[in-house]
């Protein structure tokens, strides 16, 4: 058997103030048919990454509206990670294609993980190219399949995407987060369209005061004193770590009490993450003013928080991304945000109106220097921000996307609640 992750217990009850009656509602009416029907989701990693931290919270608000709800990890070494890395990257765009024998090594690591997989399920949910070849392994399955993509397909490389595109066909449905996510392909299931969400509850994104977080920085050895910029993301190119810290030496030619901080978290599916994060301590030069931590220096969920929190500007200098779920973080914590111009960062940020999008690291020391200036014009940004948040972007809402699709795939009514859809190959 795939190993389970244990999600504990949470009560959609306690998203009422935060959350619409009419959305709590609609979630009560949508689940009430859908009682005990057994899900699943299938995810190459139980940390690091949007992926897992949307589960921890999705999962058990599943349950809690009345499905069987299980969560489970696949298996695979380095071997397979590092093809899954590779897979990732063309998909976002990266020239680099596979070798016949990183192929071979995809394919045995599907059936090696089909073969731990027990087929008893009304809903099989599939997160991220990792598991997608799961589904070859049973051609006869009840279960309606489901495959959710949480990165940008919108420029694959197409000998990849060809690689994987006979999967995907085999899929009852597919989620991207964005229209423009959708490749231009035939042989893709119906496709639906929904962004992802934040837990506002979770220990990550629940109100912290000004002066816990001062606390919880200042054990990092960051001077609370002095003003703090902080990018939360993994070491990875597309994320920018590098041209962050080129912003943060421009911002510091005019105010040189600044101070960085590179938060980060390394995930065993992503071999290529220590390369990276040697990369970029390399890069900062001994820069005692640039600190990067991450999940091993004992960084979790509460000590991002109160980084978020604390910092005068928070940034996601991301030059590729799926949805970038620390913008929609910082948004919600009132926090001013700056962000490449790319991917679901430009769904979350008006540019002047509630955040700074950029395209280059000067734009992004400009932004930051400006906010550094006028720390009041900024937190004006940063509340419409978080109202847009909570408009769009908590869980109850991804999780009222979800009962959508799971009652359209069983033929039930859902007038009323619709989900956005896109045909294939358009």
């Amino acid at each position: 058997m795939l190993q389970q992750v244990n999600t504990g217990h949470k009560s959609l009850a306690d998203y009422a103030t935060i959350a619409t009656r009419g959305l709590m509602d609609e979630i009560r009416r949508l689940a009430e048919p859908l009682a005990g029907k057994r899900v699943v989701h299938l995810s190459a990693t139980a940390f690091g990454g949007g992926v897992a931290e949307i589960n921890y919270t999705l999962v058990p608000l599943m349950q809690d509206a009345g499905l069987e709800v299980e969560w489970r990890i696949i298996q695979g070494e380095n071997e397979f990670f590092e093809v899954t890395k590779t897979i990732h990257n063309a998909l976002q765009g990266n020239p680099q294609g596979l070798t016949e024998e990183q192929q071979q090594t995809f394919r045995r690591y599907q059936e090696l993980n089909a073969k731990q997989f027990e087929d008893e399920y009304d809903f099989v949910i599939v997160h991220d190219p990792q598991p997608v070849g799961m589904i070859d392994f049973f051609p006869d399955s009840n279960a309606k399949w489901i495959w959710r993509g949480h990165i940008d397909f919108s420029t694959p490389n197409r000998d990849v995407f060809d690689f994987i595109i006979p999967s995907l066909g085999r899929y009852d449905a597919a989620i991207f987060h964005m229209r423009e996510y959708v490749p231009k392909a035939s042989g893709l299931p119906e496709c639906y369209i929904w962004p992802p969400a934040i837990d506002p509850l979770a220990p990550k994104n629940m109100a912290l005061s000004a002066e816990d977080a001062a606390y919880i920085v200042d054990q990092f050895g960051i001077d609370v004193e002095r003003p703090l910029l902080t990018q939360v993301s993994r070491f990875d190119p597309w994320k920018d770590p590098l041209g962050v810290i080129d912003a943060y030496r421009v911002v510091k030619q005019q105010f040189p009490d600044v101070q960085l901080a590179l938060v980060g978290s390394m995930a065993h599916d992503d071999p290529e993450g220590w390369d990276f994060y040697n990369q970029t301590v390399s890069y900062a030069a001994g820069d005692p003013d640039i600190y990067i931590l991450s999940n091993l220096n004992n960084v979790g969920s509460v000590e991002v928080n109160a980084f978020q929190v604390h910092s005068g500007a928070v940034i996601q200098k991301s030059i590729k991304e799926g949805f970038g779920l620390t913008v929609t973080e910082s948004l919600w914590k009132t926090r001013p945000t700056v962000a490449g111009r790319v991917g679901g960062i430009v769904t979350q940020i008006t540019d002047g109106e509630t955040g700074w999008l950029v395209d280059s690291s000067m734009e992004c020391a400009e932004a930051c220097l400006e906010i550094l200036r006028d720390p009041a014009e900024a937190r004006q940004r940063a509340l419409r921000g978080k109202e847009y948040v909570r408009r769009h972007f908590l869980t109850p809402r991804l999780l009222r996307d979800w009962l959508v699709l799971f009652n359209r795939l069983h033929g039930l009514d859902t007038a009323g609640a619709e989900v956005a859809t896109v045909a294939a190959g358009a």
